[in-house]
């Protein structure tokens, strides 16, 4: 794509009108179309900052604010660029054009002015300022095209998550929004025991897959009505094993999660659950949460071999688990914020992306 430079937006400063006027009149000749100036140096960062110009022409020698003091307040502007600075002098000390370069100029013309020099100097700098800028914009356009496409792939690889927990739901769960709920109840809880937003949106994303080695559970066995056998118990004891070993091997952080949770939702507080018999905190903490949150939505929804219990029921039965089943400082917890878990299990409007609501709505 070919630049006009011609376009390119020129801001003189200068206390002498006869230096404008010129500067001016050679912009003119040369066809460049927008330029605008000020005797005033106080009013150059205000119309600096109303044009941004891609040239700066400055004036050192100034009453009110001199070059030096313009391009310190130019330069605070400019925190992730330049201010592309050509700056007017009649010194030829190589102390001030030193400092001068130090303090942001890029260039310089001499006065009086020639005016050959004059027009090169200024085509050089707006063709390495606008080269700078098409560059800049354009990995602008990519960066924003990176945030989206890696947008999309998280999108994706939530859904894909969400969907697996899915899977292992419709086998025992009729709607398979109970994964949803018991995610957005583990966050909750996970927030206000003090966990980091990162932790508990990786809580609420890894979740969902808890129950997901309940996919190689016989459904004679899963779906059964009745109390298990010693030998179906055994059987259906194993699902966190292979919802373990589904999930093991990923270098994801999400599921590497989901495979922690997978295999310590069903321990217990007091070395009771299952697979090892772990005990109070042996238990990885989003095992703990994911248990909790786990056996109240649970206990809260109707299934094929049971009515809901009430609210005051399952919080009873929770009470019971305290310190048994369950740490006591997360049923605890759990009860300060009761109100929003209750929202959650009915199923009120909530914060949650649409997208993700709407794979359980399908």
């Amino acid at each position: 794509m070919k630049i006009d430079f011609l376009k390119a937006k020129i801001l003189i400063v200068d206390d002498e009108p006869a230096n404008i006027s010129l500067l001016e009149d050679i912009l003119e000749n040369e066809g460049y179309t927008y330029f605008r100036s000020t005797q005033d140096s106080r009013k150059a960062l205000d119309m600096y900052k109303e044009i941004r110009p891609d040239l700066v022409l400055l004036d050192l020698n100034m009453p009110y604010l001199d070059g030096f003091q313009v391009m310190e307040q130019l330069k605070e502007q400019e925190k992730n660029s330049y201010a592309p600075i050509l700056v007017l002098t009649a010194q030829p000390d190589r102390n001030i054009r030193i400092r001068a370069l130090a303090a942001g100029a890029r260039d310089f013309i001499g006065k009086p002015f020639d005016i050959t020099e004059v027009v090169q100097r200024i085509s050089n700098m707006l063709e390495i300022r606008l080269l700078h800028n098409e560059i800049r914009d354009q990995n602008q356009v990519l960066e924003e095209k990176v945030q989206a496409r890696t947008h999309e792939l998280e999108k994706s690889r939530q859904e894909a998550i969400l969907r697996l927990g899915r899977a292992a739901e419709y086998r025992d769960n009729e709607t398979g929004m109970h994964v949803i709920r018991m995610s957005r109840l583990s966050k909750k809880l996970a927030e206000e025991i003090g966990l980091t937003r990162e932790q508990c949106q990786l809580i609420l994303q890894a979740s969902p897959m808890h129950d997901v080695g309940k996919i190689g559970v016989p459904d004679e066995i899963l779906l059964k009505p009745g109390k298990l056998n010693e030998k179906e118990w055994a059987i259906m004891k194993k699902h966190p094993e292979i919802g373990a070993e589904i999930l093991s091997g990923s270098h994801s952080t999400v599921i590497q999660m989901a495979e922690t949770i997978a295999l310590t939702h069903q321990e217990r507080w007091n070395g009771s659950g299952y697979p090892f018999g772990l005990k109070g905190e042996e238990i990885p903490l989003a095992g703990r949460i994911v248990a909790l949150c786990d056996v109240f939505d649970a206990l809260t929804s109707k299934r094929y071999y049971k009515e809901a219990f009430s609210i005051e029921k399952t919080m009873q039965i929770i009470e019971e688990g305290r310190g048994k089943d369950f740490e006591p400082q997360l049923v605890d917890a759990f009860k300060k914020i009761l109100p929003v878990m209750i929202r959650i299990v009915k199923g009120l409007p909530d914060t949650e992306p649409a997208h993700i609501l709407k794979i359980y709505r399908q």
